[in-house]
């Protein structure tokens, strides 16, 4: 049973939020609750006290969970501002593993040609209002172009804007975080993870570490927690721990599977510039982001390229609750009215009557032959045929086909080996659903409002103090183009600072005891 709402105006506008009556395990209309569970986790006092006075010699401890793009750049601007902090990263796997993969091993870095940040803002689907504040403009694109350049990343910017090193290596900028981080003393642990982090009542955290392959684990008191997981279940079981809510995540940005055999035919055409609107039967309203423009490539299984990526991102919820079905238009000739390309199609056949159909056509449409000939089957209009014997009203149907063509989405592709998701730690506002059904059998609808949980201008959590969190591990997502990376250094550099300032505090506070005893 499926119960579909629309939020109240002015707190979420834009949307509906859906919640399934067969949800179980602390799960609500597409959100994880905190586990109550591990909120009424007990502690021990004098284990508290005893981890705490460990560290207290070699002062404070920052642990960093996830050593991705993140979580490697927050670590290294906390040491920077405070250089007397402990850094501890625990990655589970290999360090800055998406930076490795990404842009075909080159690694697009961010993008050079969004200088306003309410326009760079417009290419997140889950952050495009909160990201309008302060969050790129304490470390937007330029500041990261700058960072790398003055540690020796040598940068370039192509036509679409996308910045990537000149090296055309994603090495050039993993080797630079890991040296950087090493210079700055920060410590990277591999191949263990952190499956608890709990908070103690003298202001710090109890953070266990497992290493499975050996059935090894340890326990450290940390005084600031990181949270840079990315789409990792253990960074959402953690922040559930810790008293926050997840929405659950679902995949963005992704190919379509296409419902179309002929169209197999044309794997590696590709279009310049189309424009594509996804129609999807649970979406009723007008969502103008479901219309994108830009480059499509032909594949053996459907449609990719810029275009349809960035229409699985604007459409990532709404496609995952459609199960991935809809229907997708798309004009091949977006700067042409219809009027014109029927013009356009009697004037050639004018020209070339003694030609045959699969032979000739215009030439400003821009298109292969292959293709055309596509147009022609799914008209069903003979190719052999000369342009003297096709009628008028075959050449309407042509335009209309070229201006409208429809296909039948039948699931979804992955993007390479870039997996971004939608969903996380909340940004904004959250209403969460409750259904009930009453003795005279009405439904019943409950809802919970939670405030917002992260501080933008600190990445700070205002549940738990001290906890912090960056990159993809909040429901923070953004088309292609390098806008995934930035959002990584945006909020690493700004937990970093926070995080550094505290320490620093912390230090001259401690100076100042000590100076009055």
């Amino acid at each position: 049973m499926r119960c579909r709402v629309p939020f109240p105006s002015g707190l979420l506008g834009a949307g509906f939020l859906f919640w399934e009556s067969s949800a179980v395990n602390s799960k609500r209309g597409g959100f994880v609750l905190p586990s109550r569970k591990n909120q009424r986790r007990k502690f021990s006092p004098a284990a508290a006290v005893t981890l705490c006075s460990e560290r207290k010699a070699s002062g404070e401890l920052l642990v960093v969970v996830g050593a991705g793009a993140a979580g490697v750049y927050g670590a290294i601007r906390a040491k920077t501002v405070a250089p007397h902090l402990n850094v501890l990263i625990i990655e589970k796997g290999k360090p800055l593993s998406k930076v490795k993969i990404s842009g075909g091993g080159r690694c697009n870095v961010t993008n050079g040609h969004c200088s306003d940040n309410n326009i760079l803002a417009e290419h997140y689907p889950r952050g495009h209002k909160e990201l309008r504040g302060s969050f790129f403009s304490t470390h937007g694109p330029s500041d990261t172009m700058a960072w790398f350049s003055d540690h020796g990343v040598q940068l370039k910017t192509e036509t679409d804007g996308r910045v990537f090193p000149v090296s055309d290596s994603s090495s050039s900028i993993m080797d630079c975080l890991m040296s950087e981080a090493k210079d700055r003393g920060v410590s990277i642990q591999t191949g263990k993870v952190v499956t608890t982090t709990s908070p103690t009542p003298y202001g710090k955290f109890i953070v266990k570490i497992e290493k499975r392959s050996i059935d090894y684990s340890e326990t450290v008191a940390a005084d600031y927690v990181l949270i840079a997981s990315g789409s990792s279940k253990q960074g959402y079981d953690l922040a559930t721990q810790l008293g926050h809510t997840v929405v659950d995540p679902v995949p963005s940005l992704f190919t379509f599977k296409i419902q179309d055999s002929q169209l197999a035919e044309l794997s590696g055409v590709t279009f310049t510039k189309v424009r594509g609107r996804l129609k999807l039967e649970n979406v009723q309203r007008h969502i103008p982001q479901l219309t994108q423009d830009g480059p499509m490539l032909v594949t053996h299984w459907g449609l990719s390229g810029p275009m349809i990526l960035r229409l699985s991102a604007w459409g990532a919820r709404h496609l995952s609750n459609a199960c991935y079905e809809g229907t997708l238009l798309i004009d091949f000739l977006p700067e042409s009215h219809l009027e014109d390309v029927k013009t356009i199609l009697i004037q050639h056949k004018h020209h070339y009557l003694k030609q045959k159909l699969s032979n000739s056509y215009p030439s400003s449409f821009g298109i292969v032959k292959r293709f055309w000939k596509y147009i022609l089957d799914r008209v069903g209009v003979d190719a052999d045929i000369l342009w003297a014997s096709i009628s008028n009203n075959s050449l309407i149907a042509i335009a209309s086909l070229l201006k409208q063509c429809m296909f039948q989405v039948r699931g979804k592709g992955q993007f390479k080996d870039e997996f971004v998701t939608a969903g996380g730690i909340p940004l904004s506002e959250v209403i969460l659903l409750s259904l009930s059904l009453s003795h005279s059998s009405d439904c019943i609808i409950n809802f919970l409002y939670l405030p917002p949980q992260i501080s933008l201008s600190t990445m700070q959590s205002k549940i738990q103090p001290h906890l912090f969190f960056a990159g993809e591990v909040l429901n923070i997502d953004g088309v292609t183009g390098g806008f995934n990376f930035q959002n990584a250094w945006s909020g690493g550099y700004i937990a970093g600072t926070s995080i550094g300032q505290l320490a620093v505090e912390a230090l001259q506070r401690m100076k100042e005891i000590e100076g009055q005893m």
